[in-house]
């Protein structure tokens, strides 16, 4: 018999730790936005149920945004949510982190809804997707040059890099616009409890809403 998939996702600024529930697969990447580009394919051939991750403030939301984008049910969950379901449940002692394993736990027992995206905007979504990943490989790739580059082309160089950088805040601008024209409509979700989800932006930004979960 099949049962349903659910995936946690422990997010840090220089890793991501998988976890998937009932198989107790586990896994870690880079996180970098080539290995995300790289995750959302494999997450997506485990048609998850749902996928949880940890609110963090910023480090979640690219992530969460991609996604999102490739149609994966994301919810975005208040830590001290899942530490009180996993205390409770015996999952983890007071003084012990939360992990990938928990949120999948959590997210198997709790199971909060995210919200559909309406298929306009998730084109919309994972257009503003891929063209920031593709803004970020390009300033990557410059800087990297800008350090070896003979010095007649180190003034071209770093233009070329201002150019990005001002696209990329263009990108993020427009893209919290949309947000706000389009308040509740993302398969993106975090849960209620969550402060301040929606108010702190850093790059990027990508529509959001609040779930009806718990």
């Amino acid at each position: 018999m099949n049962h349903p998939v659910y995936v946690g996702i422990d997010v840090a600024k220089a890793t991501l730790d998988v976890a998937v529930h009932p198989t107790a697969e586990r896994w870690t990447v880079a996180h970098t936005e080539r290995e995300v580009a790289g995750l959302v394919p494999r997450l997506t051939g485990l048609a998850p149920a749902l996928v949880v991750l940890e609110a963090t403030g910023l480090l979640e939301r690219p992530l969460a945004g991609a996604l999102a984008a490739a149609g994966l049910p994301v919810v975005v969950v208040n830590p001290r949510q899942v530490r009180d379901f996993a205390k409770a449940t015996g999952l983890l002692a007071k003084t012990d982190a939360l992990d990938a394993a928990v949120l999948a736990r959590f997210a198997a027992a709790v199971r909060p809804t995210p919200r559909p995206l309406p298929d306009a905007a998730t084109q919309t979504l994972a257009a503003l997707v891929t063209r920031r990943r593709q803004l970020v490989e390009m300033l990557t790739a410059e800087r990297n040059r800008l350090g070896s580059a003979p010095r007649a082309l180190r003034a071209e160089i770093q233009a070329h890099i201002t150019w990005l950088q001002r696209r990329l805040t263009r990108l993020d601008t427009s893209a919290r616009r949309s947000r706000r024209a389009r308040p509740g409509a993302s398969k993106m979700t975090s849960c209620r409890a969550c402060p301040g989800w929606g108010r702190s932006w850093r790059p990027p930004s990508w529509p959001a809403c609040r779930s009806s979960g718990p």
